[in-house]
């Protein structure tokens, strides 16, 4: 499959926005759960936010209230906004698939996840 493209990222002050956009490819698109993880310096990858295929959405404790995931199935296209951004969040940003179609749920392991983006940079300044 062809790898998906994540854009959007960038420096920005704490308190700051930030619009986060993966562009996925392939027919199946509609039909899978997707998310967004991140990675720090010297940490693990962990997830951020997720989205089923029917719209249902789940986020990290760290993110919830401040970041909000959403898909457009026409555009086959994933986006994460942003806000209240805080030094802290600062990571490398990666969107990837759920492995398996039509899942109800929203998997947080990133080992269920396949079809990795390249990532993109997110500072966030103090």
């Amino acid at each position: 499959q062809v790898r998906p493209v994540e854009s959007g990222g960038g420096l920005v002050q704490a308190g700051g926005s930030l619009r986060l956009s993966c562009a996925a490819s392939g027919r199946t698109f509609s039909r899978s759960g997707m998310g967004w993880f991140r990675q720090a310096p010297g940490k693990e990858r962990e997830f951020v936010a997720g989205i089923n295929w029917g719209g249902d959405s789940d986020y990290a404790d760290s993110v919830k209230g401040r970041f909000t995931i959403s898909r457009d199935n026409a555009k086959n296209t994933l986006n994460l906004q942003m806000n209240s951004l805080q030094p802290e969040d600062t990571a490398i940003y990666y969107c990837a698939t759920q492995i398996g179609l039509y899942s109800t749920y929203v998997r947080r392991n990133p080992n269920d996840y396949d079809t990795w983006g390249q990532g993109t940079q997110v500072t966030v300044s103090s």
